[in-house]
């Protein structure tokens, strides 16, 4: 399925703001089951410098600079994405949960070691007692780790009603857990601090989902906006991922931009800027499959 994607965020100042300075992750990762096809980054004003490289997680990233006076901040990102099916294991033919969280210790690979950092706290997720408990639950004794990965992210659907004014950008997993209710990001964060709690290796994932879904299915939440989910490492199976928010496995109708420990690796727009006053800030995100355009 190739789709278009546009994401278009708009600051407002109320004083102008003589210069700002930017990173953004907004192209789509190049990986087994998607390809990139095309990316253009739009920025006004124009900045007066502009450039890209890859972080320390490999997503593409922009930096740029802008150094004149102005009271709207516009970016808007346009790509073309392939998505293929992904190929998910057999839940029973994947390891034993102990044996992959005792393996990422063991591994001293360059390989194994970037996968075990995924293991570790990180600024914005601490493993802790009470989120070790819950995800306990999910974990009995020898089971295959996509099987306790999958109960584990179906818990929270239901449990923790999606509610865009509990939670701000900042709330912690283990206040979520407290609210019992927040936004993608809280999910992403509280699935990924369970999963490290006991051991495990877990990534955030950010990306987008359709607009509008096939077949009249429902409509995923997240679309319209930026979304989040759980990539959690199953051993011989590689990684595998998972959208607690909606209860379902990433798949085709899912679009991954970047990758690491949580979201403050890979927010969409972070920066500083100099004076301002109050701002406010819309952010527009529509994601159509090319057939339908056509």
């Amino acid at each position: 399925m190739r789709y278009t994607v546009r994401h278009e965020t708009i600051y407002s100042y109320t004083d102008p703001v003589p210069i700002c300075h930017n990173r953004v992750h907004l192209v789509p990762r190049t990986t087994p089951y998607q390809a990139c096809q095309g990316h253009e980054l739009e920025v006004y004003p124009k900045p007066i410098s502009m450039t890209r490289r890859n972080d320390y997680f490999g997503n593409a990233t922009d930096y740029f600079s802008i150094q004149e006076a102005h009271e709207e901040l516009r970016i808007t990102a346009n790509s073309v994405v392939e998505v293929i099916p992904r190929e998910v294991p057999k839940a029973a033919k994947t390891a034993e949960w102990e044996q992959v969280a005792a393996g990422l210790r063991l591994d001293r690979s360059e390989q194994g070691l970037a996968i075990f950092h995924y293991s570790l706290p990180s600024p914005r997720i601490v493993p802790s007692d009470s989120l070790r408990i819950f995800a306990a639950e999910s974990f009995s004794k020898r089971r295959p780790v996509f099987d306790g990965a999958r109960e584990l992210t179906q818990r929270v659907r239901p449990g923790f009603p999606f509610d865009p004014r509990a939670t701000t950008v900042h709330t912690s997993p283990a206040e979520f857990f407290e609210l019992r209710r927040g936004v993608c990001q809280d999910f992403a964060h509280f699935a990924v601090s369970c999963l490290r709690s006991i051991g495990l290796a877990a990534r955030y994932v950010s990306g987008y989902v359709r607009t509008i879904p096939p077949n009249d299915g429902p409509r995923l939440v997240g679309a319209d906006a930026s979304h989040a989910w759980v990539s959690v490492y199953c051993g011989a199976a590689g990684w595998i991922d998972f959208d607690p928010t909606n209860d379902v496995l990433v798949g085709e109708s899912h679009i991954t931009i970047a990758w690491g420990r949580d979201y403050g690796d890979v927010g969409p727009i972070q920066g500083v800027f100099v004076g301002g006053g109050e701002h406010t800030m819309h952010v527009g995100v529509d994601v159509a499959p090319l057939e339908a355009i056509a």
